[in-house]
């Protein structure tokens, strides 16, 4: 064989396969790799593909979280008091588990049977002022009630005798702090009772008084807003001034005199009324308010220059009934009782107010002495003492939205309700456990 023979077999053998035209044998091997694409990924780099789809799976339910219906966006507002993440998160709970409340009461009161092994949901609640005198009955019944309580009380004008009772009870707590200085707590109603009501106390220092009607407010609507809270003001019937309608509406403006003596508590309030109805306007807040007249009971303190308490005091000690002025200014006059259960109405309630929450029986501060008279001492003399300034002529409640919208109204008299005050002020005064007008001391605080 020559060398021709054997450079003709050789080109024969490389043009047996031809490669395409512009190609080259490494190339070649390329295409037959990527021939079957899905057969390469799935085989050889699906550990890839596998973190690939859980990533793609992460970015789409995140994306388009499920959900049994559409969650509506609601507007955005201005927020003077930033919210962190865990606030926010406490503010989200606390809504759906009061949305499912209503649900469920409306349920009920619609005639519907309670599900078996459900019972209605304990709230955590907030009583600024619990531990006064009206404060400290509306914990009695809240706790009666199933809730848990936290009282907030600077001890002013508080007493610790007046809570005693519900020391140990895992429901309940007392923190010593003034509404003033801002607080953080985790609540689902607030009522916001902290303020002297009394002349001799709001008068004792009115810069005071009326930093804790306006800072404090502010500061307990601020934390109702933080936690989506139901907030209660109680205001008082000291809004209507020396009013020239009788009786006094909730649609009377009043007639107060801003740079008076009294215009601190006054004024005070109406301003707090003010803040109120702004953040329910602008921020949506759930909020009540209550303008609560002369109230009288157990627990009052001794000594406050109101009209009652200091007859009381004063026909036990044996001392004149001090009569201001002619005696002929009318006050109505509504046992405690009768107030807290207007209190819890209003915040079960759907309105906002403001309630008149008052007893429309009215008396002269003459007829107050004589009843008096009657129930303690008929010995007791009367003395009359120049007026006071600023002190309002005529006082009495029209509680007609009161009994329309809530299905309120008081129910116990002055002359059913003075004898307990009595029993009271004289175990206080003398320690004297004696039952008076059938009652014991001890079934004075759970009436």
């Amino acid at each position: 064989m020559d060398s021709h023979e054997l450079i003709h077999r050789s080109q024969t053998n490389q043009t047996q396969e031809p490669l395409p035209l512009g190609s080259s044998p490494k190339r070649s091997k390329s295409l037959k790799k990527f021939i079957n694409p899905v057969h390469y990924m799935l085989r050889s780099q699906r550990l890839i593909c596998l973190f690939a789809g859980i990533a793609i799976s992460t970015l789409f339910f995140n994306r388009f979280p499920l959900s049994s219906s559409p969650v509506p966006r609601q507007p955005q507002s201005i927020d003077p008091f930033p919210q962190s993440e865990s606030t926010q998160q406490t503010r989200r709970r606390v809504l759906y588990e009061s949305h499912w409340e209503d649900a469920f009461d409306r349920r009920v009161n619609a005639g519907g049977k309670m599900p078996l092994g459900l019972k209605r949901k304990s709230l955590r609640v907030l009583v600024t002022g619990g531990a006064g005198f009206v404060g400290s009955h509306l914990v009695d019944r809240l706790m009666e009630r199933g809730d848990s309580v936290i009282v907030v009380d600077n001890f002013f004008t508080g007493k610790k005798d007046n809570l005693v009772h519900h020391f140990g009870n895992p429901r309940f707590e007392l923190i010593r702090h003034d509404v003033v200085e801002p607080i953080l707590l985790e609540v689902d109603q607030i009522y916001h009772l902290a303020c002297p009501a009394s002349p001799v106390h709001y008068k004792f220092n009115p810069v005071k008084t009326i930093k804790t009607n306006v800072a404090g407010t502010l500061n307990m609507l601020g934390l109702a807003k933080r936690v989506g809270a139901r907030f209660l003001l109680t205001s008082t019937s000291e809004v209507y001034g020396d009013p020239l309608q009788h009786p006094q509406s909730e649609t009377y403006w009043g007639n107060v005199n801003p740079i008076g003596v009294r215009s601190c508590y006054d004024e005070g309030k109406r301003t707090a009324e003010t803040l109120t109805m702004d953040y329910h306007r602008g921020l949506g807040i759930e909020v009540r308010i209550a303008r609560i007249f002369n109230t009288y009971g157990p627990r009052m303190c001794i000594d406050d220059g109101r009209v009652v308490s200091n007859f009381v005091a004063q026909a036990l000690r044996k001392e004149p009934l001090t009569v201001y002025g002619d005696g002929k200014q009318t006050r109505s006059f509504q046992y405690v009782a009768d107030l807290v259960e207007g209190l819890m109405r209003l915040m079960e309630g759907e309105h906002v107010g403001p309630f008149n929450l008052g007893n429309p029986g009215e008396f002269t501060m003459l007829e107050l002495a004589k009843v008096v008279q009657e129930v303690i001492d008929p010995k007791a003399r009367i003395e009359f003492r120049p007026n006071t300034e600023d002190d309002p002529h005529k006082r009495k409640p029209d509680i007609t939205k009161a009994k329309r919208l809530l299905g309120w109204e008081p129910t116990v008299t002055l002359r059913k309700g003075l004898p307990r005050m009595v029993a009271d002020f004289r175990q206080r005064i003398f320690g004297d456990q004696k039952e008076e007008g059938g009652l014991t001391t001890t079934s004075l605080f759970s009436a």
